[in-house]
């Protein structure tokens, strides 16, 4: 991988996404909108937020019967059992809990709290208490988009989905890769050399992760309404490795 400038370019007036709706069209709009066209090697990352829309992963809480867990877990983390039930829907095992938080691992691997499940940004109508749900699976969300857009435009891309994390020992939130496809997720550099022509022998970047966080910060966390970012100018391999190869293995683990 080599660059000496990147190019982040937030695409301008993308329509609220609904379920069902198609973002390659909606992507290709916003490209013609913002003047530009698809080049090989660019690399798009959308928010988590449409992706979970358009799969229409919009949840109403009325819906939602607490179990007697759901409940029991609830009052130790004065949250709504409802909200509590649908996490524990969405989550392999709970990891951690305090009140106002449940750290859980997700049904797609990630360690996140609340199973990502979010109220903001999401419409509501006659009442609703609609909540949004992650992906169910965000790799093949990036392989359908990536193929979609080769097909429309002849090149090679690289797509990643993003959220927005809290991680262990630091305050604030950074831009997490959920899914990617088309480039090496986790950049392997061992038996590289450093300047001074040392092997690199533990060395792995988490690109993926790297592009999710700087396409953050032009996306916004409130309501500017960036959710597709066009990165141009890195060179990277293209490459079959989805976002899975960024969890660590739960026996690597060592704060479980």
């Amino acid at each position: 991988m080599s660059t000496s400038r990147l190019e982040l370019i937030a695409l301008p007036g993308l329509p609220l996404v609904q379920p069902g709706d198609d973002l390659a069209g909606l992507i290709d709009a916003g490209m013609a909108a913002a003047g530009l066209s698809l080049a090989a090697g660019d690399v798009l990352v959308l928010a988590q937020k449409i992706v979970s829309k358009a799969n229409g992963r919009i949840v109403d809480l009325r819906t939602i019967a607490p179990s007697p867990r759901a409940v029991e877990l609830a009052a130790a983390v004065s949250k709504d059992p409802r909200m509590v039930e649908l996490i524990l829907s969405e989550a392999v095992e709970v990891v951690a809990h305090r009140p106002g938080v449940l750290v859980v691992e997700h049904n797609i691997g990630v360690v996140v709290a609340n199973a990502g499940i979010d109220h903001s940004n999401v419409e509501q109508a006659d009442g609703s208490e609609n909540v949004l749900l992650l992906p169910e699976d965000p790799d093949a969300d990036c392989r359908t988009l990536r193929r979609s857009m080769a097909d429309r435009h002849g090149v090679d891309i690289a797509v990643v989905i993003n959220d927005s994390v809290g991680r262990a020992w630091r305050n604030g939130t950074v831009g997490l890769a959920l899914g990617s496809a088309g480039l090496p997720a986790l950049w392997d550099l061992r038996g590289d050399v450093d300047l001074f022509g040392r092997t690199l022998e533990v060395s792995q970047q988490a690109l993926a992760d790297e592009l999710a966080s700087a396409a953050s910060l032009v996306q916004g966390q409130g309501d500017e309404g960036y959710p597709v970012v066009l990165i141009r100018g890195l060179e990277f391999p293209v490459d079959d490795q989805t976002a899975r190869a960024l969890l660590r293995p739960r026996e690597e683990d060592m704060f479980r």
